[in-house]
């Protein structure tokens, strides 16, 4: 039997395994000490990502207290994802994809209509993944804070106009992240099919807990 390649360099053994269908919401808690790893599968699928702590439902990721720490509006290897109490929540200890968006937002049916007509208000977004994902913990749409998006890359010109093009990962792709508390991981396997952050055909991704 064959290797998994998608568990190769992986740190500790998985003890959750699953496979998140195009378009699907997705919530998990991660145990400080746990690795998460995001497998892009077939390349250039979004996947929208929250983070609240687990033993305090008001302390969840904050990406201006990120971006303020690290000096930089892109997540790479080492950088370290903290909360709004300025605490560290997740560090990313690798990645095969150069950098990751962390100013894109979250689709919407609001956002949709907006940037690209009526006729697509009807259309599932990430908002209704994220309020989904959320439900069974008691969150709703206030607690949707601004999230990151893995693989997905939002260029900021010298003019600081911001474009969402072509993504930049590929079938395999991959981002492991260290978690530094309890956290409950929120993703939203982006079912956007208006703009090329998913090559406009939303893909499923891979989803594995290591401890």
């Amino acid at each position: 039997m064959s290797a998994d390649p998608h568990l190769s360099g992986l740190t500790g053994t998985p003890i959750h395994d699953e496979i998140v269908p195009a378009r699907a919401p997705w919530l998990h808690t991660v145990k400080a000490g746990q690795t998460l790893r995001i497998v892009d599968l077939e390349g250039n699928q979004a996947v929208d990502f929250m983070i609240y702590a687990a033993a305090d439902d008001a302390e969840r990721y904050s990406a201006q207290d990120t971006v303020s720490a690290q000096g930089n509006l892109f997540l790479r290897g080492g950088s370290v994802l903290l909360s709004n109490e300025g605490r560290p929540m997740m560090t990313i200890t690798g990645t095969s994809v150069e950098y990751h968006d962390t100013i894109g937002g979250a689709c919407s049916c609001e956002s949709n209509t907006l940037r690209y007509g009526h006729h697509t208000k009807s259309q599932h977004a990430c908002v209704e993944n994220f309020l989904e994902a959320n439900l069974a913990q008691g969150r709703g749409k206030r607690d949707i804070v601004s999230n990151i998006n893995f693989f997905m890359n939002v260029p900021v010109e010298a003019d600081g106009a911001l474009g969402i093009v072509d993504g930049i990962s590929a079938p395999g792709l991959l981002v492991d992240l260290r978690a530094e508390m309890d956290v409950i991981v929120a993703v939203s396997n982006c079912p956007q099919i208006n703009n090329p952050c998913n090559a406009f055909n939303p893909t499923p991704v891979r989803m594995i807990v290591a401890a």
